[in-house]
C-alpha cells in the first residue's frame, strides 16, 4: 500500500517517506511516547554500499580478478549553500521560532560554516519533535563528538535545561585494523543525549539491570537477591555488557548493508527504558529500520520516515516482508506520479529508479550526464561479478531525440543495460529502431535488450505490474542477487 501524501494523523506502523520536517510539520502536537534518531553525523564522508565487479583490464591467466564499485547510500558532508543561507535567515527572522536566538548567536561564533548549517538543519526540525511528543515523551538523539556539544545546546533550548537527563556514552567495541594507526587517543565511542519533555517521564522510566555474572559475591560475601547490575550512562564498557556495534562483527547477521546501521540491542534497550507496550515510537531518520523493528519485537507501535527510496524499500521488503505496511509519501497510481512529476521532478526521479529492485538512484540533484540512477548486473551468482546498469527518467515529453541521446550515454560507458523510464509507454517506430541498433546482451540462456523502456503505464495499470525484462542485479543493501521480476513498490 502506497499513498503520495503523509497524512495529518498518521496511522501506527506506517513507513513515511520524505523529509521528516515537512512530514512532521502536518502531524498534531504530543501523540508520540518516544522519539529516538540518528541523523547524520556532520563525519564529513560518502558513506557508500561495496559491490564485487569484474575488472574489464584484467590481463591475469584467468581473468577473474575483481576490484570494488561503490554506490553512494547517502553523503554525511554538509555545507554551507544556498539551502543553509535560506535556513538561516528564516530562523533569524522568526522571533517566535524555540532556536531562533539560539541560531543568530551560533551564527555570529560560527559564522558561514558547514557546522551552522547541520546544527541549524537540526535544530529546525528537533523543535517540531519536541511539539509531537507527549509530556510524558522522551527524545534519545545519537550523534557523535564533532557536534554533540552544538547540539547540547540546541536540546536545552528547546527542552529547557532543566529536561536534560542524561549523556550516554556508547562505546562501539574493539579497536583494530587502520583505526590503531592514528596519532593520538583514538575516538572509539558515539553520543546519545537524552531529554524527557517534563518531569512526568521520568516517573515512568523503566529502569534497567545487567545480569550478575556467574559467581557474583556482595562485599560481604553474600549472594546477590536484587535484578542485577543497575546499568550506567557509560555503555558496552565492561565484559559484563555486550553492545558491539555490528559494524566491526564481520559475520554478524543483522547487517542489511545499509552503513551507519545499529544493533538492535542497542534500540531495544532504550525502547524498554523509555516507553511500555503499546506506546508509539517514532524514528524520524529510520535509515534501514532497526528502532521500527526493534519496536516492533517489543510491542509497542511505531512509525518511520526517511528520506531515501532504497530505505525506505529496505524497511519494506527486508524487515517487514509478507506485512501489509502503508508506504506514504510515494505514489500510488497515474495521476499522482503526474503530479509528483510535475510538481518535484527530482523526487520524482529518484522514486521511479528505486522501483526496479538493484537501481540506486542519485541522492543529490547534481550533473551527472543522463544518468538518474545506476546499479550492476549479476553475470555470475556464483561470485558476484557484475555489469553496469544505467538508468534516465524522463517525467514529462520523451522525443526521438532523448532516446538516441540516452542509447549514446548506454555505448560511451559501456554499459550492459540501459534503461529509459517514462510516464507513458514508448511505443514509437524511431524509439524502437534505436532499441535494436544497440543490440541485445546474453546472460546465461537469455537474451535481454541493451536498451530497454519502462513506463509508469507499465508499473501502474498492469495487472500484475510488469516489471522491466532485464537479468538480476545486486541488492545495493544486501550485496546479494536481486529478483528484477517481482512485483515492486
Amino acid at each position: 500500500m502506497a499513498d503520495r501524501t503523509s497524512p495529518k494523523q498518521p496511522p501506527e506502523n506506517s513507513l513515511h517517506y520524505g523529509d521528516c520536517l515537512d512530514i512532521v510539520r502536518e502531524w498534531p502536537d504530543e501523540f508520540v511516547d518516544l522519539i529516538y534518531l540518528d541523523p547524520p553525523f556532520n563525519s564529513k564522508e560518502d558513506y557508500n554500499i561495496t559491490f564485487k565487479e569484474k575488472d574489464d583490464n584484467d590481463n591475469s591467466e584467468n581473468g577473474n580478478s575483481e576490484h570494488t564499485s561503490q554506490a553512494k547510500a547517502f553523503t554525511d558532508t554538509w555545507k554551507w549553500d544556498e539551502a543553509a543561507i535560506e535556513r538561516v535567515a528564516n530562523l533569524k527572522k522568526a522571533v517566535a521560532h524555540p532556536v531562533h536566538n539560539l541560531i543568530a548567536g551560533l551564527h555570529q561564533i560560527l559564522g558561514n560554516s558547514p557546522m551552522l548549517a547541520y546544527i541549524s538543519y537540526l535544530a529546525e526540525r528537533l523543535a517540531e519533535f519536541h511539539r509531537i511528543l507527549k509530556p510524558t515523551g522522551s527524545l534519545y538523539l545519537h550523534c557523535d563528538p564533532t557536534a554533540s556539544h552544538y547540539l547540547k545546546v540546541a536540546l536545552d533550548t528547546i527542552f529547557g535545561d532543566s529536561n536534560f537527563r542524561n549523556e550516554i556514552i556508547w562505546r562501539i567495541g574493539w579497536v583494530s585494523g587502520f583505526k590503531t594507526q592514528k596519532r593520538g587517543w583514538i575516538r572509539n565511542h558515539d553520543t546519545i543525549l537524552y531529554y524527557v519533555k517534563s518531569p512526568e517521564a521520568t516517573k515512568l522510566f523503566n529502569k534497567e539491570y545487567i545480569p550478575y555474572p556467574e559467581g557474583y559475591r556482595r562485599r560481604d560475601g553474600s549472594e546477590p537477591t536484587g535484578k542485577g547490575i543497575p546499568i550506567e550512562d557509560t555503555w558496552n564498557c565492561s565484559q559484563n555488557d555486550d553492545l558491539n556495534s555490528i559494524m566491526i562483527m564481520s559475520f554478524s547477521k543483522e547487517k542489511l548493508g545499509y552503513p551507519t546501521q545499529k544493533p538492535v540491542k542497542l534500540l531495544r534497550r532504550i525502547i524498554n527504558a523509555s516507553s511500555n507496550e503499546g506506546d508509539l515510537v517514532l524514528d524520524p531518520f529510520c535509515g534501514c529500520g532497526t528502532t521500527i523493528d526493534a519496536a516492533n519485537q517489543l510491542n509497542r507501535k511505531w512509525l518511520g520516515i526517511d528520506i531515501t527510496p532504497l530505505a525506505v524499500n529496505l524497511m519494506r521488503d527486508e524487515r517487514f516482508s509478507g506485512m501489509d505496511v502503508p508506504v506514504f509519501g510515494i505514489p500510488n497510481d497515474m495521476a499522482a506520479a503526474r503530479k509528483l512529476a510535475s510538481e518535484n521532478p527530482f523526487d520524482f526521479e529518484k522514486w521511479a529508479v528505486s522501483l526496479i529492485r538493484g537501481l540506486a538512484p542519485n541522492e543529490k540533484q547534481v550533473a551527472d550526464g543522463e544518468i538518474d540512477g545506476r546499479g550492476y548486473l549479476v553475470t555470475k551468482p556464483d561470485n558476484h561479478n557484475s555489469e553496469l546498469v544505467i538508468a534516465q527518467v524522463k517525467g514529462g515529453k520523451c522525443t526521438p531525440d532523448h532516446v538516441r541521446s540516452f542509447a549514446n550515454e548506454i555505448t560511451s560507458r559501456n554499459a550492459a543495460v540501459g534503461i529509459l523510464i517514462t510516464l507513458e509507454q514508448l511505443t514509437s517506430a524511431t524509439a524502437m529502431r534505436t532499441a535494436a541498433e544497440l543490440g541485445k546482451i546474453s546472460v546465461g540462456a537469455q537474451e535481454y535488450p541493451r536498451l530497454h523502456f519502462w513506463s509508469m503505464e507499465q508499473h501502474f495499470e498492469t495487472s500484475p505490474a510488469r516489471p522491466p525484462w532485464i537479468p538480476p542485479m545486486v541488492n545495493p543493501l544486501t550485496g546479494e542477487a536481486e529478483n528484477t521480476q517481482t512485483r515492486m513498490l
